[in-house]
């Protein structure tokens, strides 16, 4: 069976490409401007054998890269995203334009593309990844990785093949985790002031709750700026004072489909990472339509 190659830009901590690697997919480069995603990406040596590039894609030439039968984007969603509008900041970016430029002068044999469902609305970035010639494009919008992991998080993905390729939409999962499933036992964290005042109705918007107790309960999108504020998502547990308490990073990066011996370091930031990653097990479901393409 023949092993695509694929190099990734934007790679956060990997999630795009370590469920793809799962799936069969040889990633021989990640590229990311973010020190701390790659140097946690370099803690974990058991699955990023490849070169972990620090750089800003803005800086390198197209040239310079080695050439991959695959190309994968995952561009930062922030000025995408509905949550941008309230700080009218849903203004897009030029990021997409670097990796543009990448596959137009490169020309792989398929590329792909993950991104929130607000990106449709950007007619500009839509043309230019839907148009490039000699490309056929599937479009899978909103893909949720629901079906495979207890989170509600919606994506787009887009597939553009050099040759015509009815990609499968992805299925159900009959071996969905339950929230209880992904729950560390006799978790211990100190309610920060914060938290409490959340849980006491003191802001305008109360935690949402998960109930592990509840066998189709699911969790709201792991967001990054949870490392900033734990008490927007918040689980039952009797143990606790008010009953309630965060997601421990281990839980969070189980939401998110990461292994268990996949390293996270265990500070705040943790939080950030995991919540801007990719699930895993979505960039597998791309990496077994890829592994189909070429096979």
């Amino acid at each position: 069976m023949y092993r695509p190659s694929a190099k990734g830009y934007f790679s956060g901590v990997g999630g795009m490409e370590l469920g793809m690697m799962f799936a069969g997919v040889n990633v021989v480069q990640s590229l990311d401007l973010d020190e701390e995603a790659t140097a946690c990406m370099l803690m974990n040596a058991q699955y990023f054998q490849h070169p972990v590039l620090t750089q800003d894609i803005r800086e390198i030439t197209v040239l310079g890269q080695k050439s991959t039968d695959i190309i994968v984007g995952t561009y930062p969603c922030t000025k995408y995203s509905t949550g941008a509008d309230i700080h009218n900041a849903r203004t897009g970016e030029d990021l997409f334009l670097h990796f543009f430029r990448h596959v137009a002068i490169e020309q792989p044999e398929m590329y792909i593309i993950e991104n929130v469902p607000g990106m449709r609305k950007f007619k500009v970035v839509m043309e230019a990844m839907t148009q490039l010639p000699g490309y056929y494009v599937n479009i899978f919008c909103p893909v949720n990785a629901a079906l495979w992991l207890p989170q509600e998080r919606k994506r787009l993905i887009l597939i553009g093949t050099r040759k015509p390729f009815m990609v499968s939409a992805p299925a159900q999962s009959f071996r969905r985790p339950k929230i209880k499933d992904i729950l560390e036992p006799d978790v211990h964290i100190d309610l920060q002031d914060y938290v409490i005042s959340r849980i006491k109705g003191k802001y305008r918007d109360k935690p949402i709750i998960v109930d592990p107790e509840n066998e189709r309960a699911i969790a709201p999108t792991c967001v990054a700026h949870y490392s900033k504020d734990q008490g927007t998502r918040m689980v039952k547990d009797r143990s606790s004072p008010y009953g309630l308490r965060p997601f421990t990073i281990r839980e969070y990066a189980r939401l998110q489909g990461f292994p268990d011996d996949f390293i996270f370091p265990n500070k705040m930031s943790s939080y950030r990472l995991i919540g801007n990653a990719v699930a895993v097990n979505m960039g597998e479901w791309v990496g077994r339509e890829a592994m189909r393409y070429f096979n």
